[in-house]
């Protein structure tokens, strides 16, 4: 149940989104670029990297919403829950695991980031625009949970959240919003 009673009782993000267009237009069209613009960092990666700075930071909504996008996209459905547990013994391919474990520092430890951490990610192979989607990515993931936390949003329960992953990939981060919709649904 929201903390802000105008609000129904399973809202979440979207009410607000509607409620102020003139932030959350842009906001659905920088998180469309990030998300799903061009970049050397596949979709499903971007997704997983979203879940994971979310679980990190404590925030339920968020992770459980985009673990269940990033596992629409291919992603191993349970790595992220994996990485939380054994960060250091999980399988994952090393540059990806490189790339996360600067998503955990920045999410985790953010003053603590130095240029041995930007180092190893370019080290690992990836790309000046790979550090700034990971890092715009960690920071979406504080922006909504606070958010979220702000008006008491409750997580999704995981199928309604599969459900949503699929609408989000068939429809991108603006058109999934009728507010926003610049394409009409299949």
């Amino acid at each position: 149940m929201p903390f802000v009673k105008s609000l129904p009782p399973d809202a979440g993000p979207p009410a607000i989104y509607q409620k102020y267009p003139e932030i959350y237009g842009p906001w659905s069209q920088m998180s469309q670029a990030v998300m799903n613009g061009p970049s050397s960092v596949s979709q499903g990666e971007r997704e997983l990297i979203l879940a994971y700075a979310a679980a990190l930071d404590g925030c339920q909504f968020v992770y459980v919403a985009h673990a269940e996008v990033a596992y629409a996209w291919g992603i191993e459905r349970g790595l992220i829950e994996k990485l939380l547990a054994d960060f250091d013994g999980t399988s994952v391919e090393p540059r990806l695991k490189t790339l996360l474990a600067f998503v955990r520092k920045i999410t985790l430890a953010p003053a603590t980031i130095g240029q041995e951490d930007v180092d190893a990610v370019f080290a690992a192979g990836w790309n000046e625009q790979a550090l700034h989607d990971a890092a715009s990515i960690a920071g979406r993931a504080v922006f909504m949970h606070r958010l979220v936390a702000a008006y008491g949003f409750t997580p999704l329960a995981r199928d309604v959240a599969a459900k949503h992953a699929a609408k989000r990939i068939e429809r991108g981060y603006v058109n999934l919003y009728p507010a926003f919709r610049e394409t009409k649904p299949s």
